[in-house]
């Protein structure tokens, strides 16, 4: 079998190019054979990923973190749909958050992951397509879209440096709601048949468990089940909004007043009054958004696992 091994050498604080040479020890150790290459601007490893499945790669490997992971699905699934199938998707967990590889059983560390594709355990999960804001004629994503308040906390966490992972979204949540946020009046609209109107602080659209590297914000979500996972959030006092925190890192926001859990396959959701920002998989999709639908793919991509 033939591995395509994409590495984000920027991927955790530049954890990413260090971690190179352990990559290659490990995958020779088990007697893989690959071909690494490393990405050297925004959107590489779509084409990278998009290429090697077109070339017939048995598997393409994401060293990286989620937006990195994210371009890769993108471009293996652009792939697909032009009849190139043939190649799996694996990760190996070098980034900030890790939230795709949390959610799709993929382990959490180098050396686990080099030994889950080694393996070769695989399952196939659904992706999502996401349409709106900076990308028309849309973006595949893997883990799940935030609109609103988690996409403004994203915006802030990427700009510390100090810290990754949990601690740094956690600064971005202070610094969003002491600094700033207005939150828009929306329409959701949900599989054409449940209409939701509300000022929003945050819609997040799940296909997997969790974003901000710690944050629960579907803890019931399946990456295999048919439908999307959502939690929506009414907008709330800067106190209120702390007060929430612990409930989304542990999982149970749906025992608070201004949280709904809905599922559905089709989502879209429409501003009525001021724009909002959107990500996928953590890569912002538009920072000043109006209207955005996204739409459950199921079974689309095959994924080497634990």
């Amino acid at each position: 079998m033939k591995y395509f091994v994409i590495v984000n050498p920027i991927s955790g604080r530049g954890l990413g190019e260090k971690s190179i040479p352990r990559i290659e020890s490990s995958l020779r150790a088990d007697g893989i054979n690959f071909t690494l290459a490393k990405t050297e601007r925004v959107w590489h490893a779509a084409e990278l990923a998009e290429g090697a499945a077109r070339a017939e790669y048995d598997v393409i490997v994401c060293a990286s973190g989620d937006g990195t992971i994210n371009e890769a699905i993108h471009g293996i699934t652009k792939a697909r749909k032009d009849g190139h199938a043939k190649s799996a998707f694996s990760v190996i967990s070098i980034g900030t958050g890790n939230d795709f590889a949390g959610g799709a059983g993929i382990p959490s560390n180098l050396d686990d992951c080099v030994k889950a594709i080694a393996a070769n355990n695989r399952k196939k999960i659904d992706i999502g397509l996401v349409k709106g804001g900076d990308y028309p004629e849309g973006r595949y994503f893997g883990n799940g879209i935030g609109i609103g308040f988690d996409a403004a906390v994203g915006n802030e966490a990427i700009k510390v440096r100090w810290t990754r992972g949990l601690m740094a979204y956690l600064i971005g949540v202070i610094k969003t709601v002491f600094l700033y946020y207005n939150p828009a009046q929306v329409e959701i609209i949900l599989d054409d048949s449940e209409t939701i109107k509300q000022v929003s602080l945050m819609v997040s659209i799940m296909n997997g468990r969790r974003m901000g590297g710690g944050f629960q914000m579907a803890p019931e979500s399946k990456p295999d089940d048919g439908m999307f996972d959502l939690c929506i959030a009414e907008t709330a006092s800067k106190g209120r909004i702390l007060a929430m925190i612990p409930h989304f890192i542990r999982g149970t926001q749906k025992t608070l007043p201004e949280i709904q859990m809905k599922r559905a396959r089709r989502v879209s959701v429409a501003s009525l009054d001021r724009t909002f920002p959107a990500h996928a998989d953590g890569e912002f999709i538009c920072l000043s958004g109006s209207h955005l639908t996204v739409e459950l793919l199921p079974q689309e991509l095959e994924i080497i696992c634990s």
